[in-house]
């Protein structure tokens, strides 16, 4: 009887040993972290490879719900309410499942973020949002699958899927204006800074948005700042001549020039002498 104890606890050890071997995951979980203007979008998936198999129509079968990894179900989360394809969908974490077909896919975002694989328990009530997008032919191959993001302005960007000779691209809008209006009419109205007045007057330029006022908050921070650095007086610059007032933009342009040249900053040395040569005709 002894014996057989000391077996038993001869075995359990042995296994406890086993079970503290580590190897890597056939299929390596991703992360992906992408600020879109004001708003941050995160990916959570585990990365499966083709490894010789057929990836398309084969290990991913057309027309069936697909959990658009391996391992656990995508996910993937929105600090703010955005827009996808043109619809609505509130902040919050989703899990991502796609019905691949051969010219276009189904995208579902899925309250529901902890299913793994959704065969046999779906909820319809679950799904948030669908949206088909298209399927389109990618080359080279990609051997692992990827998601990433493309195409990415102040006010939105495109969510890709890739795999094998397949691309999904999912495009989507984020909040930035309404936000960053928000925050510039905050900050103005209390007591702002040159940098305040820089940074509201460089959005402006950007977006298109107000270039008289925009000139406004440049002259104004030039005012404020008590050695305005090269780079101030190059978005000056931007304003007066996207105001086609090319002779002031030039002077603004050879006053950043002067200060970059000084700084040793040869990017903007090169902007600046292009830009002049280019207002100057």
């Amino acid at each position: 009887m002894r014996y057989a104890y000391y077996f038993l606890i001869l075995n359990f050890l042995c296994l406890g040993a086993f079970a503290q071997v580590t190897t890597p995951q056939p299929s390596p979980r991703g992360k992906v972290t992408q600020q879109v203007g004001l708003t941050e979008v995160e990916l959570d998936y585990s990365r499966p490879s083709a490894r010789g198999r057929k990836i398309m129509g084969g290990l991913v079968r057309y027309d069936e719900i697909w959990r658009t990894g391996a391992n656990q179900n995508t996910t993937v989360s929105f600090s703010d309410a955005v827009n996808v394809a043109g619809h609505p969908l509130p902040a919050g974490k989703y899990a991502l499942y796609t019905r691949p077909s051969l010219d276009q896919w189904e995208v579902y975002f899925y309250k529901k973020n902890n299913m793994g694989d959704a065969s046999g328990k779906w909820e319809d009530d679950q799904v948030a949002f669908t949206v088909t997008v298209p399927s389109v032919y990618f080359d080279p191959m990609v051997e692992t699958f990827t998601l990433s993001f493309s195409d990415l302005n102040n006010n939105g960007a495109s969510l890709n899927l890739i795999w094998e000779h397949t691309l999904v691209a999912i495009p989507f809008t984020v909040p930035t204006q309404m936000k960053a209006m928000g925050s510039i009419e905050k900050t103005l109205s209390g007591e702002p800074k040159a940098g305040d007045y820089y940074q509201s007057a460089v959005y402006y330029l950007n977006e298109n948005i107000d270039l008289n006022q925009a000139q406004t908050w440049m002259e104004k921070a030039l005012e404020l700042q008590k050695n305005p650095a090269y780079w101030m007086y190059r978005q000056y610059a931007l304003i007066l001549s996207k105001k086609m007032d090319k002779n002031k933009a030039i002077e603004a342009a050879k006053k950043s020039l002067e200060l970059a040249e000084k700084a040793g900053n040869k990017d903007y040395v090169i902007m600046n002498i292009a830009s002049i040569a280019e207002w100057s005709k």
